[in-house]
């Protein structure tokens, strides 16, 4: 059985979607992580409100508190 944090760990440098409350999200490449807080460094991310890309940022900090699930 193969633990979430190892599969954090290896959606590293991959593309991963990020679902946060409030139906909002991100998409982009999984750049670093924190384990205590489970924040989350996005680069290339697409912002994305309500199903629909809004804007794309080069860097994104999401913190953990905020998160809904991560998808690799």
């Amino acid at each position: 059985m193969v633990k979430p944090l190892e599969v954090l760990h290896r959606s590293l440098n991959c593309r991963v979607m990020v679902e946060l409350k409030g139906n909002r999200g991100y998409r982009g490449i999984l750049n670093g992580y924190d384990i205590p807080h489970m924040n989350l460094v996005l680069k290339n991310a697409d912002e994305i409100i309500d199903g629909n890309v809004v804007a794309r940022r080069e860097t994104v900090i999401v913190r953990g508190d905020n998160i809904v699930y991560i998808s690799p």
